[in-house]
């Protein structure tokens, strides 16, 4: 996969910040075929499964059928079409999630020879944190960091300042439902509510 260009940085980074919110007795759903880095995670000890590179953006089967503890996504969501939709259907409470940064100075990433290996999207920092919590996920902790090019000219020199990294750990949010939701669940009556307003005007 990375046969001139090893990710040393990225793995080094993103495995220091699991371990920082993650047990190695929780067990982790890894979106994506199994890769290096899922590798690298059962290495130390970590119980990982994958997905079998279906289409997350419409085959949402074992996301919902995972009884993972965790939820990972090392540069995923920037793949997919609609993430929002793969962000509400996991099951865990807990997310940990990695995307690359929008650089102003440089074109999304695209493989003219794989159609599934380009990015479409490629976030801002804010836009990635609307996503979560518009999905139902509030974020606990964040990192971002730098990958420079081994290169001559501008754009290497600007890489070495601009964040092209953001790793987050998230939890699922506490859903509050409205009167009328807890109605509908038959968690809340008419009859209860008169019967406590009834109560306080005696």
């Amino acid at each position: 996969m990375y046969k001139n260009n090893y990710p040393h940085k990225r793995y080094r980074i993103t495995l220091d910040f699991l371990k920082t919110h993650i047990n190695t007795d929780e067990k982790i759903l890894d979106l994506g075929v199994s890769n290096p880095f899922s590798e690298m995670m059962t290495e130390n000890n970590y119980k990982v499964s994958n997905t079998q590179g279906e289409d997350i953006d419409v085959n949402f089967k074992t996301i919902k059928n995972s009884t993972a503890d965790v939820v990972t996504a090392f540069e995923i969501f920037e793949h997919l079409i609609a993430p929002f939709n793969a962000l509400r259907e996991i099951k865990a409470d807990k997310l940990i999630a990695s995307v690359p940064l929008k650089l102003w100075f440089s074109n999304a990433y695209r493989n003219p020879n794989d159609k599934r290996d380009r990015h479409y999207h490629e976030f801002e920092d804010w836009q990635f944190d609307w996503l979560l919590e518009k999905s139902g996920w509030e974020i606990i902790s964040r990192k971002k960091w730098t990958n420079p090019a081994k290169k001559i000219g501008l754009r290497p020199i600007l890489r070495l300042f601009t964040p092209r990294y953001y790793i987050v750990y998230a939890k699922r949010k506490t859903e509050k439902k409205t009167w009328s939701e807890k109605r509908a669940d038959k968690k809340e009556t008419y009859s209860t509510e008169f019967e406590n307003y009834n109560f306080k005007l005696k």
